[in-house]
């Protein structure tokens, strides 16, 4: 459960930043250097966002918790991210996932992929230190 909570805690940190960016990404950014800069833009903000948030939660773990337990709160997390996501963003794009992978920039994509892995993995590594 404990873990659970963390990975949850771990979520909305991280997601919270994202959905305060986003706004300004969509609205500010888009307009004047294009998606692609955008997105790349943002993702060094949403690196540290990530890093600042792992080592919050790897901090108030237990001590004795394991590296299964680190990658568990990440998996988690990761894993809400991703429901958000695709619940919310294709219900507000009216789109399939097919469809927004598809239309998704590569180099942006490969970047948000780049991030979600780090997400996943983040407590992980932190834990490690």
């Amino acid at each position: 459960m404990r873990l659970l909570k963390y990975g949850v805690i771990y979520f909305a940190l991280v997601f919270a930043a994202g959905f305060a960016l986003g706004p300004i990404r969509i609205l500010w950014l888009v307009p004047r250097v294009g998606e692609r800069i955008a997105e790349l833009i943002e993702s060094p903000i949403m690196l540290a966002v990530i890093i600042v948030a792992a080592r919050w939660v790897v901090r108030r773990l237990s001590p004795s918790a394991t590296r299964f337990h680190y990658l568990a709160v990440g998996l988690v997390a990761v894993t809400l991210l991703l429901t958000c996501e695709f619940t919310v963003v294709l219900w507000l794009r009216d789109s399939s996932i097919p469809e927004y992978l598809a239309n998704r920039d590569p180099i942006g994509g490969m970047a948000y992929l780049a991030l979600l892995g780090l997400f996943a993995v983040m407590p992980l590594v932190l834990a490690r230190r």
